[in-house]
């Protein structure tokens, strides 16, 4: 199969997975929520998936919304001639609360499903988790078409987030309902794909009397979009301020408890440490009172930015953070890795051992893991991160790290792998 150039640089690896004897162009169907101009990590995910199978020859339906947060226009990049985009239309009511956001989940599943009636038949659908359930649609167009084949890339579990956030009982009538619904789902998907083991434990744990191929494949960043970082690490005399940087959803998965609790401490001892918060999420408003109410003067809230401009702070900040609630080890996996890898930036974690994060960090010795609580230990390894030439080994074994499993060159043909093995009931070489 020849490889068609795409115009949606930056999004397809340069070099095409090897293809069967005699294979002919695919036709592929991506169901998320979100899809560019939304800047959505899933969205961005979801687009590099479909430009890179285009670019190798199949054509690419993506059933997506308008999405709520878009990309300025200088951001916003050209999709292959072979991806053809669906735009639901939608309330965009946001997230600000739980009716909101059903609403714009009920309207964009009516609208998916009449979709799907109507495609082609399709030799492999694939469905994100974003509405929950969405893989459902999925499933209506394999039950029409028996030779359909169905995978789940599944990013949150659900409804173990609605769960631990509070929105549904934990074993309550809603929570079976939704779990009997999971199982007649499992045993239907035909390849699952899951972000890290703990997430895997727990979509395997669904379908444990019915054998489904599960893999592991990390999220990631376009190398295109990150060529090796000149070193731009500043000595301790060059900058009389340490920047630490969160950025993105400060949602029911993340906690910055710990990371305020060492602010105070850091505070007190006139520390020249400075948070600075990117982003939204329904943790922020509070986050924001917590400040003024503890008159912390080392956090510096900027909410939503664009790409370009979070990129520009994100690389003027010595590290960055990612936190994860315990109890949603498996349930999610934050997303904020890979960009800090992409750019040699040293990671302080702050959650539940085994995450994927967590092993990024164990395998690549590029940053530090620390436990939820564990407020001592964290000032203590931003004490340790403020050194220049410690700071300077992390940050090269970060950009390492990126180089050998978390950029599109290394996920996407695992991704060929998948489809080609759904299709053609064999594996790529």
């Amino acid at each position: 199969m020849p490889f068609g150039k795409s115009r949606f640089q930056g999004f397809v690896v340069r070099t095409p997975s090897p293809t069967f004897k005699g294979q002919s162009s695919l036709r592929l169907t991506l169901i998320n929520q979100f899809y560019p101009p939304d800047i959505s990590p899933t969205g961005l995910l979801t687009a590099s998936l479909a430009n890179h199978r285009a670019a190798l020859g199949d054509y690419v339906t993506v059933i997506s919304s308008q999405g709520y947060v878009k990309q300025s226009e200088s951001e916003i990049q050209t999709n292959h001639d072979r991806v053809n985009v669906k735009r639901i239309w939608t309330l965009q009511l946001g997230k600000r609360t739980i009716v909101h956001r059903c609403l714009d989940y009920l309207i964009f599943y009516l609208s998916a499903l009449w979709m799907v009636l109507w495609l082609p038949r399709q030799d492999t659908v694939i469905c994100l988790t974003t509405p929950p359930f969405i893989a459902g649609v999925g499933l209506l167009h394999k039950l029409i078409h028996r030779k359909t084949k169905l995978v789940l890339w599944n990013m949150d579990c659900y409804p173990e987030v609605a769960e631990k956030a509070g929105v549904i009982r934990e074993g309550g009538a809603i929570s079976h309902i939704l779990q009997a619904f999971n199982k007649q789902l499992a045993i239907r998907f035909d390849h699952i794909v899951c972000l890290d083991k703990p997430m895997q434990s727990i979509l395997t744990h669904r379908n444990r009397s019915h054998t489904v191929p599960t893999s592991i494949i990390p999220n990631w960043e376009p190398l295109a979009n990150f060529p090796a970082p000149i070193d731009k690490i500043r000595t301790d005399k060059e900058r009389n301020t340490f920047k630490i940087i969160y950025g993105g959803n400060l949602g029911h998965g993340h906690s910055l408890d710990t990371l305020i609790e060492a602010a105070k401490k850091l505070q007190q001892k006139e520390s020249h440490v400075c948070f600075i918060v990117t982003g939204g999420g329904v943790g922020l408003k509070t986050l924001q009172q917590t400040i003024a109410d503890q008159e912390l003067r080392n956090f510096q809230i900027l909410g939503y930015v664009s790409k370009d401009h979070f990129r520009k702070i994100q690389q003027d900040a010595d590290c960055g953070v990612i936190t994860l609630r315990d109890e949603m080890l498996g349930i999610m996996s934050p997303s904020k890795l890979h960009a800090n890898l992409a750019i040699g930036q040293p990671i302080l974690y702050i959650g539940p051992r085994g995450s994927n994060v967590d092993e990024a960090i164990t395998q690549y010795q590029c940053g530090l893991s620390l436990r939820n609580g564990d407020v001592d230990g964290l000032v203590d390894g931003i004490k340790t991160l403020t050194d220049y030439s410690t700071r300077h080994q992390y940050a090269q074994r970060a950009r390492s790290a990126f180089e050998e499993k978390y950029c599109d060159s290394k996920t996407l043909p695992l991704f060929d792998q998948i489809i080609d093995s759904a299709v053609y009931g064999r594996h790529s070489n």
